[in-house]
């Protein structure tokens, strides 16, 4: 490479790293109600950020290739922060060499505010549609994935939409929170978002599984069998009831992998996520 050509390189790479940390905020004038979480947000460590009271996106455009397809990431933290990097940004770029743009939700965290993290979730999916035009995406090509906690907020997004504006169009599940129920739930997940001792009622809201029509998004779901913190049985309830609706829905289990792999490297076994999640996506159209 000669010297121009590196410049030109350099300038377009910084022009890249701008641009791919847009900041959009949900409610630019700000959101009608509180989590009540008074302590200020921090990094807990380089890769976890805890208490999110300002719901934002930031932006991570496909500069290569473009599909038009975009999916809104929820990393997971057991609604009690996100892992911003493990779970969103490296996901984020991984979907930009791809041809897929890609926006990391920084939503709020419930504080038993149950009905908060969806409708920020929902507000991100409607924002993205409402500027595809803008964006050069296809508005009917705006998806959703989400980890752990993540996962239930995706989830519930699939199944709790409330327009065709904010309906996603497809979900990417890993290793997700699905159920509310005891005995299936991460209990940690739940408290934070109903509280130490729900009632009947909120928890079946609120059981991803029990949400599901025919009008519920098609789904890709990864989960390890030795997941020993969120059971692999909330991705087979989840998929089960998919089929049942005659939802399309794929859920690839791996023998060994625990919980929050992510995309690093962990095993052979679960490391293949990625290729089987590209393989599903152009099954769906989302990918070239």
């Amino acid at each position: 490479m000669n010297m121009k050509q590196l410049i030109v390189s350099s300038l377009l790479m910084c022009a890249l790293g701008l641009h791919a940390q847009d900041e959009w905020l949900l409610y630019p004038g700000g959101a009608t109600e509180s989590n009540q979480i008074e302590a200020a947000e921090e990094h807990q460590r380089s890769d976890f950020v805890i208490n999110i009271t300002k719901p934002r996106m930031y932006y991570y455009p496909a500069a290569v290739n473009p599909t038009g397809t975009a999916v809104v990431i929820c990393p997971g933290g057991g609604y009690r922060g996100i892992a911003v990097e493990k779970e969103g940004i490296e996901i984020a770029r991984w979907f930009n060499s791809k041809g897929v743009s890609a926006f990391v939700l920084y939503y709020r965290m419930p504080n038993r505010h149950y009905e908060i993290p969806v409708k920020d979730a929902l507000t991100a999916i409607e924002r993205v549609r409402k500027q595809s035009r803008q964006l050069g995406l296809n508005k009917k090509r705006i998806g959703i994935m989400g980890f752990s906690a993540g996962g239930h907020l995706a989830s519930t997004a699939g199944t709790q939409f409330t327009s065709a504006g904010n309906r996603p169009d497809f979900m990417i599940l890993g290793y997700p929170v699905i159920s509310m129920k005891g005995g299936i739930t991460h209990a940690g997940s739940r408290s934070l978002l109903l509280g130490n001792a729900p009632d009947t009622t909120l928890i079946q809201r609120f059981s991803s599984e029990d949400r599901i029509t025919r009008r519920t998004p098609p789904a890709f779901l990864f989960h390890a069998r030795d997941d020993k913190a969120v059971p692999v049985e909330n991705s087979r309830l989840f998929v089960e009831a998919l089929k049942r609706n005659k939802v399309e829905g794929e859920l690839q289990e791996f023998e060994k992998g625990g919980h929050g792999f992510g995309m690093r490297p962990t095993n052979p076994e679960t490391d293949r996520w990625p290729l089987l999640l590209e393989s599903w996506m152009k099954k769906q159209k989302l990918m070239k």
